[in-house]
């Protein structure tokens, strides 16, 4: 074989292995998605945003990650049936709380599970809001089992923005829906210690 040609052919294989080499370091996730790690102090819990389906939900809530907004922050809220056997949901509730008057922080339309095929389903993360649809600014929850009485359509009317899910840590969103509530009023509410997206 010429010598010109066994040259092509190790560059070819080179070429071929850095290829799957780079294939096989890249993150296991899926196109259009950023997994996010939610620091506590009871653990960390990893949701996969998924900006292919709720895009100006993740941009809105990726905005406050990349500005530090989370940081030192808290989850103030746990709703459990344990406590409240008529209670319709399960979630525990975290951000800002109380919101500051900060020109920074704007409401932003209301992205309905309608229209990203995404459900208030056990893990998945959805934005908390007023009366209004288009209120959700920083606030947010996760649900604990089936809650897609959150859902558009459903009793209450545009529901929630769910816009990601829990991939890791559930065991720490069930700890922290345990921890020493007042009603729904978490006491002390549990520290999130940052939001940063997952290396």
């Amino acid at each position: 074989m010429p010598a010109d040609m066994l040259r092509l052919m190790k560059l070819v294989t080179l070429a071929c292995a850095a290829l799957l080499a780079t294939t096989a370091a890249a993150p296991r996730t899926a196109p259009g998605t950023t997994d996010v790690a939610i620091r506590t102090p009871d653990g960390t819990i990893v949701v996969r945003l998924d900006a292919a389906h709720a895009p100006g939900t993740v941009k809105n809530f990726l905005h406050y990650v990349d500005a530090h907004t989370y940081d030192n922050t808290t989850f103030y809220r746990t709703v459990s049936r344990a406590r409240e056997p008529q209670s319709k949901i399960e979630v525990i509730q975290g951000g800002l709380n109380p919101q500051t008057a900060n020109p920074m922080i704007q409401p932003i339309p209301l992205e309905p599970t309608s229209k990203t095929k995404l459900h208030n389903t056990d893990g998945v993360i959805s934005m908390a809001r007023t009366a209004d649809p288009n209120s959700a600014t920083t606030e947010f929850f996760i649900c604990i089992g089936d809650n897609r009485f959150l859902d558009a359509g459903g009793p209450l009317g545009p529901g929630y923005a769910a816009f990601g899910k829990v991939v890791r840590g559930m065991d720490v969103v069930r700890k922290i829906q345990r921890a020493n509530a007042n009603g729904e009023s978490l006491t002390p509410p549990v520290r999130i210690i940052s939001i940063t997206r997952a290396r």
